[in-house]
């Protein structure tokens, strides 16, 4: 069975419902997103980019869930996680954790899978196919 419409649909609903969790719990937990904008402010980024995070977590995976402009959304995600490796995760970049896996396996399997779902696009089950 060949079906690479049902695996991208498979794969927007992956990335998008798993990344779109942490988004609804940044919404729900201010002080999450106020660390965030202290990290950025240290960093002599502008607090307020912090609510780029919302775009990142909550409507790009909207995006890639629906498949309206998921390519889009894929790349939003992409860019949202290369964000919080940085941030949050560099130092961690190259270890291992206790069961000999990347420390960043999560953080890598979301980059890499909203990646797959910029270059592959939504589909035909989309709302609105690209």
């Amino acid at each position: 069975m060949h079906n690479d419409d049902l695996g991208k649909l498979l794969l927007r609903l992956c990335v998008g419902i798993l990344i779109l969790l942490h988004g609804l719990h940044k919404l729900m937990d201010p002080a999450s997103l106020n660390g965030i904008a202290h990290q950025l402010a240290q960093m002599g980024v502008p607090s307020f980019v912090a609510y780029g995070v919302l775009v990142g977590e909550i409507i790009a995976p909207l995006m890639a869930i629906l498949g309206w402009q998921a390519r889009l959304g894929g790349l939003l995600m992409a860019i949202n996680m290369l964000v919080a490796i940085v941030l949050v995760h560099l130092s961690q970049l190259s270890s291992l954790n206790g069961q000999g896996g990347w420390t960043l396996e999560l953080q890598g399997m979301f980059l890499g899978a909203a990646l797959a779902v910029m270059f592959l696009g939504s589909g035909r089950m989309a709302v609105k196919p690209d």
